[in-house]
Order: C-alpha cells, then sequence, then structure tokens
C-alpha cells in the first residue's frame, strides 16, 4: 500500500528539516510526500530540496492558506491512503506508516494518538492527546481524534470532498465529522502515537484561537448533526483538553 503525507509549509525553514528526516527515516518503503509550498520567502525551498529525494515532491505558489494548501495535496496526491503531516511536526518514530499501512489493510480509516512538544531537539512533552475509539455519538460528548494522526484510503478523500475554507482554525475538525459521522467507513484506532506536534501553531495560538475554532466546532455540528444553538460538547471539549493536560 502507497501512503501519501503532505505537508503544507509557509516559511518554514525552522523546522521543516525535522519534518522531512521523519517522514525518510519511515520503515515503510511504499511512500511518497508532496510539500504543498505556498510560496515561501525563506528557505523552506532549498531546505527541502537539499533532500533530493525522489519519495518528495514539491509544489510551491500562493495559496489561501493552509487548508487550501491541503485541498491542493488531494488532488495531487498518487497513493492508495493519504494524511497530513504539518511542516513543524514529525513523525514519533519510524514504524509509524508501517503501522498505518497494517491497520488500513482493515479499515479505511485510522488514527492514533499524538504528543504534543516543546520542540524537536529536546522533544518535551507539554500535552498527549489520546484518540480514543469512535462511537455512534463521539462528537456530540466532545470528542475528535487528532487531525496529524488521522490517515485514510483514498476513497475516503474522494467521497468526503475538500476541507471547507469557511471554517478558518478548524476544517479539519470540520472534514473528520464528515468522514467519520455521515459515512459507514471502517474506523479504527490505533493506541500509539503517531505524531509529535509542535505547540505554538494557529491551533495551539491562545485562549481567542480556542474560543473561536470551539464556535466553529459548533457551527460544523449545527449544520451536518443537527445540534442546538449551544450543545454539551461546546463545554466537554474544554474539560478533555484539561484532562489531556493532566495526561
Amino acid at each position: 500500500m502507497k501512503i501519501s503525507v503532505v505537508t503544507a509549509s509557509f516559511n518554514s525553514e525552522a523546522t521543516i528539516g525535522f519534518t522531512i528526516e521523519s517522514f525518510l527515516k519511515q520503515s515503510h518503503a511504499d511512500k511518497e510526500m508532496l510539500v504543498i509550498d505556498g510560496a515561501s520567502r525563506d528557505g523552506t525551498l532549498k531546505i527541502v530540496e537539499s533532500f533530493a529525494s525522489p519519495e518528495i515532491r514539491v509544489f510551491s505558489e500562493p495559496d489561501k492558506g493552509v487548508y487550501d494548501a491541503m485541498n491542493k495535496g488531494f488532488r495531487r496526491f498518487a497513493g492508495d491512503a493519504i494524511g497530513f503531516l504539518n511542516s513543524d511536526d514529525t513523525f514519533h518514530d519510524p514504524g509509524v506508516l508501517a503501522d498505518i499501512a497494517a491497520g488500513l489493510a482493515e479499515a479505511d480509516i485510522v488514527y492514533g494518538d499524538i504528543d504534543m512538544v516543546t520542540d524537536h531537539r529536546t522533544k518535551r512533552r507539554t500535552r498527549v492527546w489520546h484518540g480514543g475509539t469512535f462511537r455512534r455519538y463521539s462528537f456530540q460528548l466532545g470528542w475528535v481524534p487528532p487531525h496529524p494522526a488521522f490517515y485514510m484510503r483514498r476513497k475516503v478523500a474522494e467521497t468526503v470532498g475538500d476541507y471547507d475554507l469557511s471554517y478558518v482554525t478548524t476544517a479539519d475538525y470540520d472534514y473528520m465529522l464528515r468522514a467519520l459521522a455521515l459515512h459507514d467507513f471502517r474506523a479504527r484506532y490505533l493506541p500509539r502515537v503517531f505524531v509529535d506536534f509542535q505547540v505554538g501553531g494557529i491551533s495551539t495560538s491562545g485562549l481567542g484561537v480556542t474560543i473561536r475554532g470551539n464556535l466553529e466546532c459548533l457551527r460544523s455540528r449545527r449544520e451536518h448533526l443537527g445540534a442546538p444553538p449551544i450543545d454539551a460538547a461546546f463545554f466537554l471539549r474544554f474539560a478533555r483538553r484539561i484532562f489531556q493536560l493532566r495526561a
């Protein structure tokens, strides 16, 4: 099974080298990385090109943000399955893609856990995000799997479609909700860490972003699940984050 890893980048010279190294170290041989760059003005492209790997394809042009870049990845990936690795994140260990491939042999979607770290030199962990098992009312109870640990077969991507760009910070939440709650795809949770996620990006940049994201998630539930103006998940998502910090 060929797995495509899409990495959206923009002025990522400080971190993308770690990202690519972790991809190239994967023991799963049948893989590709698509770097979808938003016309970076720093040394990002030079770093990517310095690896000179046939497993990496690079596309650079202006875009409308990270989710627009991810949508471009949907239109260009060549694998049997696809997932996304941020340009400031890394795979947790060399066996991640091999375990994903094994999981996708029996499922349409697999997802796992992520460690949130301060940086990729010390790997100091600040928070643990366990995916947990998806059940019928999981989204209504504040659950969501970590997007960097979410991989799907090609038929899932083709059925669900693009990321909805009207969601500024949570188009990934809306996408996974549509994939899991609106279809009968076989989903499997793998209880292992997929990714070391470096804190400080758009999704972890402050209380204001968290509140806005929670409101966007509510809008997705109202649109697709018929949620009321305020539902239990609006509050339970905050509670789940507290437990992640304690973990």
